[in-house]
């Protein structure tokens, strides 16, 4: 094993939108891949053809690519492993089957559905396992020809892995050590299907994992209790030397209360719990993803990333390098991780500050444009420049920086009551009279040239900017005066100066 190439896969099932939960599943197995030089696997398991969701596929690939999660083969690209998607796999899992049966370790049921709800109701906590298996209708029970003559007519028939009871299972986990479960709590999965000609995941996954050379086992707590199962399994073929070391990471929990995080938490309190906006092909239903929420891939990621596991250091704000670079799976918790979105926003915050100007504005810009505000992207850019360090999502500028684009056409009540004095009229018309003979309007001017005459007059530095931001702004936010100013220019500031003084009197 230690020689091994480090190979880990994530294989989602293409029945809707990929949940955040699974984003986090294979960022996780994306750092581990990275971190060791080693490769991520894009699997597509769809042996459950009932639940396939059309658009799925290719929204999972699209999210991924947003968030900046690549992968190095598998479905859309390519490799030497192939074919990636498990329905395309059927004559392979076949021969695995055959192996099973013609060994012992597998057997024939030809319960139907009836049959099995009737065991049900017969037998409390029924099973099917090694003590009702005898009562049921498969080939441990049935003469050989008579197996072979319900075959041969096209009885629909499972194929179900054959557990001995009362044996200790040791599954290795890297997470939470060394796990055991008896094999006698195990019921006798159904491997393999006749009505579809489709294994189901457990044998799929088995298969796949070996012929594509997976070393390790990166997914949800939700698949611990299969992992004695697929140990078996590898037993049952032979291959326990190239058994993958397994790791089962801990749920996501919701916001508040108890259970898993559902789409349900993410509707009652607000925040996606989908990487990006997903249409529901069958019922038309919309649901809201980070992507179109706002939200940069980097700071959903560097989130993602600290729930269930911590570096061991004060670290918070870490880029993809520096995850790949501390990323130990020896640190994530055994216990859930608490979905937190409010955190989630203050991330987002944070790596807006961080954001390259040009790259926000060119996301400002087309907000900017739907209010009928025709504006350069040079010129959008200096506000955000301005103004990001004021909001979590780029959309929440235009309701911040408004101003900066469209005169006022009102002045708020509170502040006028507040910041308009009896002078106010005069020392804006005064303020306007000194800023129209001013050659060099630039910020630096400005300041130097108004700082000295509000000393020189004692006017009150506070008294006249309030004054002079509500003739600019309308009310009393917005950034530095001089930068607004300097950014509308000498005309426009004192057109908006001569109408407030109109206005307020």
């Amino acid at each position: 094993m230690a020689d091994r190439k480090v190979r880990v896969r994530f294989a989602p099932s293409p029945t809707g939108p990929l949940h955040i939960g699974g984003v986090r599943t294979a960022l996780y197995n994306y750092l581990f891949a990275r971190q060791h030089g080693g490769d991520l696997i894009f699997r597509i398991e769809d042996t459950d053809s009932t639940r396939f969701v059309p658009g799925a596929e290719e929204y999972i690939i699209e999210s991924f690519k947003w968030l900046g999660i690549n992968f190095d083969e598998g479905v859309s690209y390519g490799g030497d492993y192939g074919p990636y998607r498990q329905s395309e796999r059927r004559d392979i899992y076949k021969q695995y089957v055959e192996q099973l049966l013609a060994s012992g370790k597998a057997y024939i049921a030809f319960d139907t559905p009836e049959e099995l709800s009737q065991k049900r109701e017969e037998i409390a906590n029924f099973q099917y396992d090694a003590s009702t298996r005898g009562l049921m209708r498969n080939s441990l029970t049935m003469p050989s020809e008579e197996v072979n003559r319900l075959i041969t007519e096209g009885h629909q028939y499972v194929v179900r892995f054959k557990i001995e009871p009362g044996r200790d299972v040791h599954v290795d986990d890297m997470i939470r050590g060394d796990v055991v479960i008896n094999s006698s709590i195990l019921d006798d999965k159904v491997l393999f299907k006749s009505a579809d000609q489709l294994p189901t995941y457990h044998l799929a996954n088995i298969v796949d994992d070996h012929l594509m050379e997976v070393s390790h086992v990166i997914r949800g707590e939700e698949w611990l209790p299969s992992a004695p199962l697929h140990v078996l399994l590898y037993e049952a073929f032979g291959w326990t030397d190239t058994m993958p070391r397994f790791a089962h990471l801990p749920l996501l929990l919701k916001p508040t209360g108890n259970g898993k995080l559902s789409k349900r938490d993410g509707d009652k309190l607000g925040f996606p719990v989908f990487p990006l906006e997903w249409h529901d092909p069958k019922s038309g239903e919309v649901s809201s993803g980070y992507r179109e929420s706002g939200y940069l891939p980097e700071a959903v990621v560097n989130f993602l990333a600290l729930l269930g596991w911590n570096p061991g250091n004060d670290e918070e704000l870490m880029s993809m390098d520096e995850l790949i670079r501390l990323f130990d799976l020896g640190k994530c918790s055994k216990a859930g991780a608490r979905f937190d979105f409010v955190k989630c926003r203050w991330f987002n915050h944070e790596y807006i500050q961080k954001a390259d100007n040009r790259l926000l504005a060119e996301q400002f810009l087309p907000i900017v444009r739907e209010h009928g505000v025709d504006e350069s992207i040079e010129r959008v850019e200096k506000v955000v420049e301005m103004m990001k360090n004021r909001v979590d999502f780029v959309k929440e500028l235009w309701g911040l920086s408004s101003f900066f684009f469209i005169a006022p056409d009102s002045y708020d009540d509170k502040t006028v009551k507040k910041r308009w004095k009896e002078d106010s009229a005069k020392v804006m018309c005064d303020l306007a009279t000194l800023l129209e003979n001013l050659d060099d309007f630039s910020l630096a001017h400005q300041e130097e040239v108004v700082t000295k005459w509000i000393e020189d007059n004692n006017l009150g530095m506070g008294n006249v900017m309030n004054a002079w931001r509500l003739t600019l702004v309308g009310e009393g936010k917005g950034p530095h005066m001089f930068d607004i100013s300097s950014f509308l220019g000498k005309e426009e500031t004192l057109r908006r100066m001569r109408r407030a003084i109109d206005v307020l009197k």
